[in-house]
């Protein structure tokens, strides 16, 4: 799924243990056999599971769900989806399904929850069932304090891992199910399902095994529109959308033509394709909660309602469509040994997350520079945004390195940070990102520019095109093999260095032949992005902290000038040297104490007390910016220019 931040520390920890995919098949994870419920086998589920979701509660938000399967009289055990590929950790939902009712031959089976394992449901069988029904509900969030708010008056979006529940002891590449949606009149919807038929308001799609309906989720609305991004393929690709109203529906030609070359860059990347179609599915909403979540043959875009309507060529568009894009590739089809599991209750580990998704993140910004999506001027100030992040504002890694972050998602479970850039979270997303730009400038010096990281995203990711049904995982040897297969060079302690912070991860800028340095004005995409911050300002780079429109506090960088002199997140600024708080405010106040030495006064309040802090700084304001470095090959160019 994609997304998060990064840096760099000298904290070492050893890479964890990669399991195969043999090895997940055949030992029981811990988590179901500590509980006496039967550990996956690739053994083919004893007949035809049926789905069937109504998804017409708009006003409650309640999709109500209905399972019918076959059976064998005996201790069934049934489960509930906990490990969910793209967040890479124990999310799954469970505290939203209600109401279950178990039936067999017209009379109520009783269930019991497993005390070891909350995700797993026991039912005795008598004999002479041969199915039983499972009826429940998913109650999704009403507002976003309760989770991500997935039904709106216009549009849904339904994930099936949250809909369904499963019969242990099977991959879950052998339980075949029948699914259907009804769906509220009048509405669209896209899957990468193939519809079997329609009933109505229904839509009946063909059977497919658990795996695939679960890597197939639905966006559905009122207000619905289609583009064909590969016309005259042979391989549809296809951006299908919902919106809070039509008119956000409507978009310039030339920035659906940046579309169209996404596409069309990500193929000429990869050389293959790992789908037989595919749908980005995007919601241009402010109602229902954004995502960037990915699938093989569709993935989950979430994005504000003017994304087309408000669409500003000279700084371009989020890169969320690259990324996500690119995970088709990246973690669908070729994924982690220890991040395969065959069902969704064994526990996933995370080590190569930096692979996962600090290469995606790494090719999602480069595919959206080299379609157009963000032009180059913008892609370059985006990049001295993540390289002063990993320079100035991760002072965390000094306790913590890369590798320590791809826990993470098990630890936390993506919660919110009190002290982020001391804490870190999920630094392997870009941390990933400076380590793959600082591999591909050493790939293009070693081999004066006649080879890139191009080469190996074609050589590692670009096999078997057309194939998309197997399962083909990488370890680190892999990743390491496939480098030395493109240059010849000790490709495992570069990455070690950097991944256990030996060595800093932002060497690839001044490799690519640019340098950060730092201006008093912000770049021009960090001032577009401003716009969209609420009347927000960021003095992380000069006073060290971020402050909301109204003053409140919000991250403050570790060992900071703010932060040594009492600032705390959290709280907020009423005044400064005795004004009235307001963004130019305290900006005039930094720029001023750069020749006046006298210390800045903040007043601040926290709870119910007021009190005033003096902030000794005096080096003005401090905005990152890139800058070439004469006489040294500029790889950032060619890396952002198209393919033609």
């Amino acid at each position: 799924m994609s997304r998060s931040l990064r840096r760099l520390s000298p904290a070492l920890l050893p890479m964890l243990l990669l399991v195969s995919s043999v090895q997940a098949q055949t030992t029981p994870p811990p988590s179901l056999a500590s509980a006496g419920i039967a550990a996956p086998a690739d053994v083919a589920y004893p007949g035809t599971i049926a789905i069937a979701v109504d998804a017409t509660d708009l006003s409650q938000r309640i999709f109500k769900i209905r399972e019918t399967i076959p059976v064998q009289a005996g201790r069934l055990t049934l489960l509930y989806p906990q490990w969910l590929p793209g967040n890479h950790g124990p999310s799954g939902p469970i505290d939203k399904l209600a109401g279950l009712k178990i039936t067999g031959n017209g009379q109520a089976l009783a269930w019991k929850r497993d005390p070891l394992n909350v995700y797993a449901f026991h039912i005795d069988v008598p004999a002479g069932v041969q199915s039983i029904n499972a009826e429940y509900q998913f109650l999704s969030p009403t507002e976003s304090a309760q989770g991500r708010v997935v039904m709106t008056p216009n549009m849904l979006n339904l994930q099936w891992n949250a809909m369904v529940l499963y019969p242990a002891g099977h991959n879950a590449s052998r339980i075949p199910y029948d699914a259907s949606v009804t769906y509220p009149t009048g509405w669209s919807a896209a899957t990468a399902l193939d519809v079997a038929g329609k009933d109505g308001d229904t839509v009946r799609y063909k059977t497919v095994p658990l795996d695939i309906l679960a890597d197939s989720p639905v966006f559905a609305g009122r207000y619905f529109k289609q583009i064909d991004l590969a016309p005259g393929a042979k391989v549809p690709v296809r951006l299908s959308m919902v919106a809070d109203a039509q008119k956000y529906l409507e978009a310039k030609p030339e920035h659906l033509a940046q579309h169209v070359e996404l596409v069309r860059q990500a193929v000429k990347l990869y050389g293959a394709q790992h789908y037989d179609h595919y749908d980005l599915l995007l919601a241009l909403s402010e109602q229902m909660s954004g995502i960037g979540l990915e699938h093989q043959r569709s993935s989950e875009n979430g994005v504000s309602a003017d994304y087309f309507t408000d669409w500003d060529k000279k700084t371009g568009s989020t890169d969320l469509l690259g990324h996500e894009y690119t995970h088709s590739w990246n973690g669908k089809f070729r994924r982690p040994a220890d991040l395969w599991t065959p069902n969704y209750n064994v526990p996933m580990q995370d080590s190569l997350l930096w692979v996962y998704e600090g290469q995606t993140q790494y090719w999602g910004n480069v595919l959206t520079a080299r379609s157009g999506l963000r032009p180059q001027d913008a892609s370059r100030d985006a990049l001295a945004l993540v390289a002063a992040t990993y320079a100035d504002n991760r002072p965390g890694m000094q306790w913590r390195a890369v590798q320590d972050t791809t826990n993470d998602p098990i630890i936390s479970r993506r919660s919110p940070k009190p002290y982020r850039n001391w804490q870190l979270s999920e630094d392997y997303y870009s941390a990933g990102q400076m380590i793959w730009l600082e591999a591909d400038a050493r790939i293009r010096a070693k081999s004066g520019n006649k080879k890139s990281l191009d080469d190996f995203a074609r050589a590692f990711f670009g096999v078997d095109d057309g194939v998309w049904k197997t399962q083909n995982t990488y370890t680190f040897d892999d990743v390491v093999a496939t480098l030395n297969g493109v240059v010849a060079d000790d490709w495992a302690t570069f990455l070690r260095d950097r991944l256990d912070g030996k060595t800093p991860v932002t060497g690839g800028i001044e490799a690519s032949g640019w340098r950060l340095v730092y201006k008093d004005e912000p770049n021009a995409y960090a001032k577009a992005r401003a716009k969209d911050n609420d009347g927000g300002a960021d003095f992380t780079y000069s006073i060290g902290m971020n402050v909301g429109k109204d003053g409140k506090v919000g991250d403050v960088r570790w060992d900071s000038a703010a932060f040594n002199a009492g600032i705390g997140n959290g709280m907020t600024i009423v005044a400064v040297n005795d004004l009235e708080y307001g963004k130019e405010t305290l900006s005039d106040a930094i720029k001023a104490a750069k020749t006046d030495k006298a210390p800045i006064r903040l007043l601040v309040k926290e709870f119910d007390r007021f009190r005033t802090i003096t902030v000794d700084y005096h080096d003005g304001l401090r905005y990152p910016h890139l800058e070439r470095i004469q006489g040294k090959p500029d790889y950032l160019t060619p890396i952002f220019t198209p393919r033609k």
